[in-house]
């Protein structure tokens, strides 16, 4: 059964710091991202990172948040500094076997979902 748990969410000051996590059960998948939706947007991708330990970001988030994962632990971290308001959003965690850089960011390729974590930036 495989299921991912994200955990860590709340809220947060401009400028300030949030770490999420994602327990991964169940299954060791190649790609795991950070996906965020804000009320009235759609789903974007914020970060991914696959087995060799390759790491993708948005452009929105460069320099500032940092995905890692702990193999030992089957999980994933988001670290975000200096957030913004903007930033305010549903955080998921997400999983798939593949692994392509090009389509990190293609929400409809991955496979399992995390029901979300909610991050809010004032």
């Amino acid at each position: 059964h495989v299921q991912l748990v994200e955990s860590g969410g709340g809220s947060a000051l401009a400028g300030g710091s949030v770490r999420l996590s994602c327990a991964a059960s169940g299954y060791t998948f190649n790609t795991y991202s950070w996906f965020r939706q804000a009320p009235g947007k759609e789903r974007e991708g914020v970060a991914a990172i696959d087995s060799d330990g390759s790491t993708s970001y948005a452009d929105s988030v460069k320099g500032r948040f940092t995905i890692s994962k702990d193999n030992a632990k089957n999980t994933v971290y988001l670290q975000m500094n200096s957030l913004q308001p903007e930033d305010t959003a549903m955080y998921y965690c997400a999983a798939r076997a593949a692994s392509c850089a090009l389509t990190w960011a293609r929400d409809d390729l991955y496979n399992y979902w995390g029901r979300g974590t909610q991050v809010t930036v004032s």
